[in-house]
C-alpha cells in the first residue's frame, strides 16, 4: 500500500473528512501510530522537551530532526510523514534553507516538511515559495511558534490582540500568503477558536489544529500526551491513555522479580541445568 499523499489529504479535505495527525519521534511508537490508522505523522521539533530530554525545542539540532525522521520513516507503511524544519535550520539564507529541508527527504525518507512563519514573515513565506517550487510539500505553521518562545516571552494563546498576542487579522494575512506560496496544509498552533474558525474560512488548504478549536479541518497532538507519557498536561491536549503507570508497574514488577529470583525462570534460559539446593 502506497503511504497517503497530498491528493489523498485534499480529497479527504474535499470531502469535509476530518484530518487526522500525531507525532512521533522513533520507529516502536511510528509504527503503532500508524497502525491506528492516522492520516499523517509529524516527527516535530517537540522531540526536544518530550523526547530527546531538553527543556524546549530550540536546543534540537538538524541532525537530530534527521535522525527522528529517519527512524519514523523506516516504521511507517500508511501514513505521511512530515518532518519538522528546527530552529535556524531555516532563514539563515535561501542558499542553506533548501539544501536542509531536502536533506528530510533526501536522506530521512520525509514525504513533506514543515516550517513555522511569524507573523508577516516575509522570509519564512519567501522560502515555502521555493521549496515548492522544487518540488518539496510543505505544511506550513502559525500561531504559537514554538522556536520563537524567547521572542513571545511565554506560551501566550494567539489572536487574542494583546500585548503577547498577535491579531486575528496579522494570522489571517500570513496564513493566506502561506497558501499562495504554495504550502499543501496549515498548522494552527494556540489560537482563539474564533482564530481557528476564521483562518479556516479565508484559506483553500487544510487547517490543522492543536489547540485551535472545532471548527479547523483536522488535529494534531503530541503523541506523549496521548499516551500519558508527559509529566504534566495542558488545556489543548487530551490523554487517551495512562502509559506512565503501565510502564512503572512494570519496571517494579521487573525489579522484584530479579530481587526474589523469580526472574529468569527455566523458559526464559538455554540449555537448563538442575538448580542447585
Amino acid at each position: 500500500m502506497n503511504r497517503v499523499s497530498i491528493p489523498d489529504i485534499h480529497e479527504k479535505y474535499e470531502d469535509g473528512e476530518s484530518l487526522t495527525m500525531l507525532t512521533a519521534y522513533d520507529a516502536p511508537i511510528a509504527r503503532q501510530v500508524d497502525n491506528g490508522g492516522i492520516d499523517m505523522i509529524l516527527v516535530g521539533d517537540s522531540a526536544g522537551d518530550n523526547h530527546l530530554g531538553y527543556d524546549d525545542t530550540v536546543p534540537v539540532t538538524l541532525e537530530e530532526a534527521l535522525s527522528n525522521t529517519a527512524a519514523v520513516d523506516r516504521a511507517v507503511k500508511n501514513a505521511m510523514v512530515i518532518g519538522d524544519l528546527p530552529f535556524l535550520s531555516y532563514g539563515s539564507s535561501m542558499e542553506e534553507s533548501v539544501k536542509n529541508a531536502g536533506r528530510f527527504m533526501k536522506e530521512a525518507g520525509a514525504d513533506a516538511v514543515k516550517l513555522e512563519t511569524a507573523p508577516y514573515g516575509e522570509t519564512s513565506i519567501e522560502i515555502i515559495d521555493r521549496l515548492t517550487e522544487l518540488g518539496m510539500p510543505v505544511m506550513g505553521h502559525i500561531g504559537l511558534t514554538p522556536q520563537r518562545m524567547n521572542q513571545i516571552g511565554g506560551g501566550y494563546i494567539q489572536g487574542r490582540d494583546s500585548e503577547n498576542s498577535t491579531t486575528v487579522e496579522a494570522l489571517l494575512d500570513t496564513a493566506q500568503q502561506i497558501e499562495e506560496a504554495g504550502a499543501f496544509s496549515l498548522v494552527l498552533e494556540a489560537v482563539t477558536e474564533e482564530t481557528g474558525k476564521r483562518v479556516t474560512e479565508a484559506v483553500d488548504i487544510p487547517t490543522i489544529g492543536i489547540g485551535a478549536g472545532r471548527y479547523v479541518d483536522g488535529q494534531v497532538l503530541v503523541i506523549t500526551d496521548v499516551l500519558g507519557l508527559s509529566e504534566e498536561s495542558y488545556r489543548l491536549s487530551k490523554q487517551y491513555a495512562d502509559l506512565n503507570s503501565i510502564i512503572c508497574e512494570a519496571v517494579e514488577s521487573y525489579v522484584d522479580e530479579v530481587q526474589d529470583g523469580v526472574f529468569p525462570a527455566s523458559e526464559n534460559v538455554f540449555d537448563t541445568i538442575d538448580k542447585e539446593d
